[in-house]
């Protein structure tokens, strides 16, 4: 896990708190009677399928979302039409890699709000935006073109982006979306790191067991609030039924909350409903025919062994449920 469990959570005044808020876009509703404090130095995992409203809590918490009823406060500064002082990390789909930037413009990017002579970067910017490409192991990279980078090195680049400021509050958009294994891990290594060094992360996840598992603090929604707490009081049946709406058995493994999933057989037998697809040809059903006689000869000998694994008590063990999980 990321952090000694269970978490202590921060005290003193919450970084980010949200009272009944309803917020969304153009007067159509996304979020309803949202209510969330976030402490200096959580970790907190925004749980939820598509189109639950995730990215529209994070744009809310920036700013850019329309807020109806309610009130958000970063940093105990009510946002009424005010971008809150925060490092905010798109997802990755959402942006052009064809725009023709380069590293160290992308980095630079972060120091336009406090910059009264953009698009002119001042000496102490650019020092600054060189240290954190150091920082973050991307300095090599600084002229290469956005669109030539891998995933991770793309995802370390709007890191940079965000963290340049300085902030004490990074909210990330799905920031192991769409990028292997290696690099969710490093990413996630990486998030845990900052945070520790005293920045407050929000994030957005679809990844249950390779993410949402590993973080101390979990908020479980679908257009409003279902849950929150840590991973093994988030992560149960009735929770994820209600999140999801669909069944999702949860077990224990290392002391931690997975969801088990059961293998899927998509068209085994050629049309997926349990019989073989019939054919016309006269020499492929005595191909069929010989290959079943072979089959059979062989199933015989099958079930006379697993007669003899039942007699063991080796019979009635269930095909095992499939788990992923990571390791940060």
């Amino acid at each position: 896990m990321l952090h000694p469990f269970p978490h202590q959570r921060g005290s003193g005044e919450p970084i980010v708190e949200l009272q009944d808020v309803t917020a969304g876009y153009d007067g159509q509703q996304v979020l309803e009677n949202v209510s969330l404090r976030v402490m200096p130095g959580d970790f907190v995992g925004l749980l939820g399928p598509s189109g639950s409203g995730k990215t529209t809590l994070l744009r809310t918490i920036l700013g850019a979302a329309r807020i109806f009823r309610g009130k958000v406060s970063v940093n105990g500064t009510n946002q009424v039409n005010k971008r809150a002082q925060a490092g905010y990390v798109p997802q990755l789909e959402t942006i052009d890699w064809n725009f023709p930037v380069n590293v160290e413009e992308v980095v630079l990017m972060g120091c336009t709000r406090h910059n009264p002579l953009f698009p002119w970067h001042r000496r102490q910017d650019r020092e600054k935006a060189h240290e954190m490409m150091e920082r973050l192991g991307i300095a090599h990279l600084l002229r290469r073109q956005i669109r030539e980078l891998s995933g991770g090195q793309q995802q370390r680049v709007f890191l940079a982006r965000a963290l340049v400021s300085n902030p004490d509050l990074l909210l990330l958009d799905e920031p192991t979306g769409g990028v292997d294994i290696k690099t969710r891990d490093e990413v996630m290594h990486l998030l845990h790191e900052l945070n520790h060094q005293g920045i407050t992360v929000v994030m957005t996840t679809h990844e249950i067991n390779a993410v949402a598992a590993h973080l101390p603090w979990l908020v479980c929604l679908n257009g409003h609030i279902l849950a929150e707490g840590p991973p093994g009081e988030v992560i149960s049946p009735e929770i994820l039924r209600q999140t999801y709406g669909a069944e999702m058995p949860v077990i224990e493994y290392q002391g931690m909350a997975l969801v088990a999933e059961s293998p899927h057989f998509f068209g085994r037998n050629g049309n997926g409903n349990g019989k073989g697809k019939e054919r016309d040809n006269g020499d492929d059903n005595a191909a069929n025919q010989d290959g079943n006689d072979d089959r059979n000869r062989d199933g015989n000998q099958y079930d006379r062994q697993s007669n003899s694994d039942n007699d063991n008590g080796n019979g009635n063990n269930p095909v095992p449920a499939q788990i992923t999980q990571a390791n940060y």
